[in-house]
């Protein structure tokens, strides 16, 4: 019995290092880089709602609504737990 082996219909662009070994590590942030994409991960999450809100899709709109608290109370924790080295 021959099987034919078919190729995924979505392939991996770049290299992924969970999944390729040898693959470059993904680099640590600081806290304070950390600190800030979570406060701008919880603004792009408040314009989607909006936009959704705008496009009349309510449901969308309240999911992404209620998702950017939580990207604010993860940065709040971050910002309580670490010590932030005072900018000059």
């Amino acid at each position: 019995m021959l099987i034919a082996i078919a190729r995924p219909a979505v392939e991996p662009q770049g290299p992924d290092a969970v999944a390729v070994p040898g693959s470059p590590a993904i680099p640590r942030l600081s806290p304070r880089a950390l600190h800030a994409r979570l406060l701008d991960n919880a603004a792009a999450r408040r314009r989607r709602g909006l936009e959704r809100r705008l496009a009349r899709r309510t449901e969308d709109a309240a999911y992404w609504i209620s998702a950017a608290p939580m990207a604010v109370r993860k940065a709040s924790e971050l910002r309580r737990d670490t010590t932030f080295v005072e900018l000059p």
